[in-house]
């Protein structure tokens, strides 16, 4: 494989003899160590080492080729130990992760961009498809706006980097451990095609920034195995889901204020074998508030908060193609929930900064969110008396920043989950998670 990537780069530079030549290289390294409270007395130790290489070769004016590939070595030890081993060991697993990165070619013509390759793509507001995809993208800009048009493939993706889990079948690949000995089908995401349409003007009447888009996503499942079809029933292997949403973004900037509105309205099609296709609609939004406080030393509080509507009535969970995690202790997906979030971000020398927040979470349904500490292991309700809580707790949450040179940077972050400020599951034991983190860059 890396000899095919050195012929292609050897090739690209016999088509461009003309290029000066200019390179930038760049290897950055990411160590970090972690030990979190999961809920039902497991404590997990958790070591992550990321390497990360890339290059970026400008062959002129108009064309740009930018590879990077990453490395993800990690150790994970659970105590106690299931049941039927000794309470006192770790149950410890090991990962060996390559991944190819942001792997592109850049095109520039006057107004116009054309992108190649595993590129990087947003949804405006971030929450529907986001990362990295393989596919292309043009872009035009006008007097009007910004306007792109793009489709990637997803089926050639890390699955555990992507986290595209749509619907029950997404769910049972992407938690099949990664087996060099079974590659294909334990490593890549789920095989989709995303399409999008988005436009984006900078000032509306000198007042506002506007963008929109138009996005959908095509189920293409493959074939299920007979071991597959023995996990689970054939509906849920061989099931396809759909879905389109049509998405709005306004920023208004006031002085020291910048207000953030926006939403985006989901329809999907559920297509089972032998049944009827299921059509559904569904709802989410954001609304934000940042302010840039006076002060002698960068420093901002913001109020943000998410809604995105679950299964209730009429109305349908709605279900993004990448799902993120809001929360850094209480990681939950947007899926049936909403959050509102207070933080204060300082920067208080040029080397220092911290972030302190508190997120309060909400759901909207009883299925969209079925772990800890809503559900215990076997799916069932911890207590009767909290199937109807909506309110599942707050998080508090802290993170500093030491960047002790200029290739340098240390990050130390913890923070606590607690249900018993809510009414879902009052009883259950908080969650916390403490974590230090190194990172090392070199250009």
């Amino acid at each position: 494989m890396k000899k095919n990537y050195l012929l292609l780069i050897l090739l690209l530079l016999f088509m461009f003899p003309s290029a000066a030549g200019a390179v930038d290289f760049f290897l950055i390294t990411n160590q970090s160590f972690s030990v979190e409270e999961q809920g039902r007395e497991k404590t997990s130790y958790e070591y992550l080492s990321n390497l990360l290489v890339g290059i970026e070769y400008y062959f002129n004016d108009f064309w740009d080729l930018y590879l990077s590939a990453g490395f993800t070595f990690g150790w994970k030890g659970i105590s106690p130990y299931p049941i039927e081993h000794s309470r006192n060991e770790l149950s410890k697993e090991l990962t060996y992760v390559p991944e190819l990165l942001r792997t592109e070619f850049t095109r520039l013509n006057k107004n116009m961009v054309f992108r190649f390759g595993r590129i990087n793509y947003s949804d405006p507001l971030g929450i529907i498809a986001s990362g990295l995809f393989d596919g292309f993208q043009f872009s035009h800009s006008s007097i009007a706006g910004n306007f792109s048009i793009g489709a990637w493939y997803t089926g050639f993706l890390y699955k555990k980097t992507s986290y595209i889990v749509m619907n029950d079948r997404d769910l049972i690949e992407f938690n099949k451990t990664l087996d060099y000995g079974n590659f294909v089908d334990t490593y890549f995401s789920p095989r989709r095609l995303l399409m999008s349409l988005d436009w984006y003007h900078p000032s509306i009447a000198d007042f506002f920034k506007l963008s929109a888009a138009v996005t959908a996503q095509i189920d293409f499942p493959k074939n299920a195995k007979q071991d597959d079809k023995q996990e689970a029933s054939s509906n849920i292997t061989n099931e396809k889901f759909h879905s389109q949403y049509l998405t709005l973004k306004a920023i208004i900037p006031i002085k020291s204020f910048d207000f953030e509105l926006g939403g985006s309205i989901e329809t999907s099609q559920k297509i089972l074998p032998d049944v009827n296709t299921e059509n559904g609609i569904a709802l989410a939004g954001i609304v934000n508030i940042f302010y840039k406080i006076p002060t002698k030393f960068d420093s901002s509080l913001s109020l943000t908060s998410r809604f995105a509507t679950g299964d209730k009535n009429n109305v349908n969970a709605f279900i993004p193609l990448s799902n993120r995690f809001y929360g850094d202790i209480f990681k939950t997906r947007m899926s049936g929930s909403s959050l509102i979030s207070l933080a204060y971000t300082a920067r208080f020398i040029t080397d220092i900064g911290m972030t302190f927040g508190v997120s309060h979470f909400l759901r909207h349904d009883l299925v969209s969110y079925t772990a800890y500490p809503f559900k215990t292991d076997d799916n069932k309700s911890l207590k009767d008396e909290y199937r109807s809580g909506r309110s599942m707790g707050t998080e508090i949450f802290t993170k500093f920043v030491w960047n002790t040179a200029i290739d340098s940077q240390i990050i130390l972050g913890g923070g606590v989950f607690l249900p018993v400020l809510g009414n879902a599951a009052k009883n259950a034991k908080p969650l916390w998670s403490v974590e230090i983190a190194m990172v090392f860059a070199a250009f």
